[in-house]
């Protein structure tokens, strides 16, 4: 039985065939018929709700997002001496300023309609677009939004929305096709087969109009890729693969040509009318996109100036007393007529107040128009939705119960998978990055290779060897610091497709560590295989195989520690200064330049924090762990005090005396320092060196989790 919807379009049930009835089809329309099944462990959401309708109902609009009294306000800086305040800053006490963003703004926006929000830089535009969804912290935004007249809990608004944020941020070296079959794979369920998937992003490509550079990279300042409107496309397509009832967008012609805006505005135009709510932000629309968009909000220091249809503005402003000329741009003139009044005594306040009574007016006689409308439960209209071919990530999860959707499309394995094959797609195309890296650890052995080339067992030896460990276990961890702007630049990229539940966080963080192993593994061989054998050092190749996962050990718990702090550190800069000062500091207390028995005891923490100390610690006991390993023998134990210049004969009698007096023979290859005896020397006694593999492991899987949580809290992508 057909249930009648907006525009007197039918809405069928599933076991009617879905036809065109005048109206754009949805992407799902376009593939036919999709399964709606998922695997049956992903979380879900329930909203199910009783829904009443009268026994009569001639029209139904399925969504409406209605939203009344949004206001915000964020605590200013008090800056410089003058006592005049701004009409939306409020005066507080104790020298403070509350400035309103948002102040008691409503209206509503329908399905199969696009609703700007116009004004001037600072008006509040961006504000807006971010409380309709969601980004403004709980409990800071006043007011309500509702859906059907539901309120909107924030779990479900992700499940059916999409965000587009003003800049386009995009994998470089990904194709456009490649790009939206990723955010299919995020967005789509597991129960889709890969040619549907296929299919669902040809359909996109057609309908956003990038046939044509569908195998054109991204591109970046680099790397020469599609063109600007194309990229806009681009980033709108990746939010919308799966077909969400909402669409939220700020500012998506900012920085486009005139035809480029356009051609963006047109496609959200068609993405509206398959059966979505688009609310845009907009500086100054031209003519043509006017004459695309269904309503209209101009805002002027986070008041509501208008708010209506584009049609009824010249009226609007007429009764205001500044009819538009004939040959002028509706919101132009409106915008420069704002413009002008915000820089008088009054400011725009007749003209907000006027608006208020021209909502009053046109409230009454739309009320008298839409007596017998009415509009979907919330619940029904998503099914409805649903089964017009919408696929939302969240379709049900089971047929039989059409009120529970899923928080995520995908289980966590395969947001796994797809996260790393995106990330060594992206990485393989780029290839100089890890081939600098792996250059500098390849000149960094090879130096090191030639400067202790066979070094011998004898004082100074032990000396070289000492200082030759030291330095190689800290310039791992110094390598280390390129991966700060390797998460930087994904930073804003992680933060829009987590904050729209494409996929989880730690998927991301699993799927990172995972595929950071093989380079590091790569590294670690590299830097073995060059100064092992070069410099001579002792065990053979059980002790090579040993040195390489001391090495990795090392470069596992750097790369995790620099990984944990480019998800706290938010500028390269920064985190490099960081970086920098830490790992210095990690050196220091390693136990190299001061042993760990000679270390001051309100310091001895610092020892066991430093992450150099426990793989320098390894490499040592690898070296000097054998007993039978003499490195002083007799006359040797001169050479680095003022009697080594002394003639070899006279040191032999200096040996026979000591003898005598200890009361055993000392000859000049009677072995006086052992490695155990160099260990204890450098306060080496409390970890086996397995044991310092280990810990040094832990660290790195601990960063991990602790990077787990700097994106946990420190990503929510949301306003305070």
């Amino acid at each position: 039985m057909a249930v009648t919807g907006g525009d007197d379009l039918p809405y069928f049930n599933d076991e009617l065939e879905l036809r065109e009835f005048g109206r754009r089809p949805t992407l799902g329309e376009l593939l036919k018929r999709v399964e709606d099944a998922q695997s049956p462990d992903h979380h879900v959401l329930d909203v199910s709700y009783g829904c009443r309708y009268p026994a009569a109902a001639p029209l139904l609009y399925p969504f409406k997002l209605s939203f009344r009294n949004l206001s915000y306000s964020v605590k200013v800086r008090r800056r410089g001496g003058g006592s005049s305040v701004p009409e939306n800053l409020a005066a507080e006490g104790n020298g403070g300023r509350v400035k309103l963003l948002l102040n008691d703004i409503s209206g509503e926006a329908r399905e199969g309609e696009i609703m700007a929000v116009l004004g001037a830089s600072g008006s509040g535009k961006s504000t807006l677009i971010d409380a309709l969804a969601d980004r403004i912290a709980k409990g800071k935004l006043k007011g309500t939004v509702r859906l059907n007249n539901e309120i909107l809990e924030s779990g479900l608004l992700k499940v059916i929305s999409a965000y587009v944020m003003q800049d386009d941020l995009l994998f470089p070296m990904l194709t456009v096709e490649e790009t939206l079959m990723f955010s299919a794979e995020f967005r789509l369920p597991r129960s889709l087969s890969k040619s549907k998937k296929k299919a669902r992003v040809q359909a996109l490509i057609d309908q956003l109009g990038l046939t044509t550079a569908a195998n054109t990279v991204i591109g970046d300042e680099g790397h020469r890729g599609v063109s600007g409107g194309e990229r806009r496309r681009v980033s709108i397509g990746i939010d919308i693969i799966h077909d969400p009832i909402l669409l939220f967008l700020d500012e998506p012609t900012s920085g486009l040509d005139s035809t480029s805006a356009f051609m963006v505005v047109k496609v959200l135009q068609r993405i509206a009318q398959s059966g979505s709510i688009v609310i845009m932000s907009i500086h100054q629309p031209s003519y043509r996109i006017l004459s695309l968009l269904d309503r209209l909000i101009f805002l002027s220091h986070g008041e509501t100036v208008y708010s209506g249809s584009p049609m009824d503005l010249p009226n609007f402003l007429a009764e205001f007393g500044h009819p538009i000329p004939g040959n002028e741009n509706r919101t132009e003139f409106a915008l420069d007529l704002v413009r002008d009044l915000e820089e008088t005594a009054g400011g725009t306040k007749s003209m907000v107040e006027h608006n208020k009574s021209w909502q009053r007016k046109t409230k009454i006689h739309s009320e008298g128009n839409e007596i017998h409308r009415f509009h979907l439960c919330l619940k029904d209209a998503i099914s409805a939705s649903i089964s017009k071919g919408k696929l939302v990530s969240g379709a049900p999860t089971d047929s039989n119960r059409s009120s529970s959707f899923s928080k995520f499309s995908n289980p966590l394995w395969t947001e796994i998978l797809v996260i790393a094959k995106r990330s060594i797609m992206n990485s393989r195309r780029m290839p100089e990055l890890f081939g600098i890296r792996l250059g500098a650890v390849l000149i960094t052995g090879v130096i090191l290779a030639t400067m202790f080339w066979h070094l011998d067992n004898s004082p100074k030896g032990i000396q070289e060897r000492l200082g030759f460990f030291a330095f190689a276990m800290s310039t791992t961890f110094y390598t280390c610091a390129e991966a700060i702007p390797v998460f930087l630049q994904e930073r804003y990229i992680f933060m829009r497709e987590t904050a729209y539940n494409a996929y989880r966080r730690s998927s991301y963080v699993l799927a990172h560590s995972l595929i950071s192993i093989p380079s590091l593994i790569i590294l670690s061989l590299t830097f073995a295989g060059t100064t092992y054998f070069a410099v001579g050092l002792a065990g053979g190749f059980s002790g090579f195989v040993f040195f390489f996962f001391a090495v990795l050990s090392a470069f596992w718990a750097g790369s995790s520690f620099v990984t944990f702090l480019s998800g706290v550190v938010s500028h390269v800069m920064l985190g490099y200064t960081v970086v920098v000062a830490i790992l210095a500091y990690f050196l220091l207390f390693s136990g190299f330049f001061l042993s760990r028995d000679r270390m001051p005891p309100y310091w001895i923490w610092f020892h066991y924090m430093s992450l150099v100390k426990y793989p320098y610690e390894a490499v040592l006991q690898n070296e000097f762990g054998k007993e039978s390993e003499c490195f002083i023998r007799g006359v040797q134990m001169f050479d680095n005090t003022p009697l080594a210049a002394v003639p070899t004969t006279v040191k032999m009698e200096l040996v026979k005396s000591m003898g005598k007096t200890l009361g055993f023979n000392i000859t000049g290859s009677t072995c006086v320092t052992t490695g155990f005896d160099v260990l204890r020397q450098q306060g080496i006694t409390d970890l086996s060196k397995w044991n310092c593999i280990w810990i040094s492991m832990a660290w790195g899987f601990f960063f991990r989790i602790l990077f787990y949580f700097a994106l946990l809290f420190g990503s929510k992508n949301k306003r305070n």
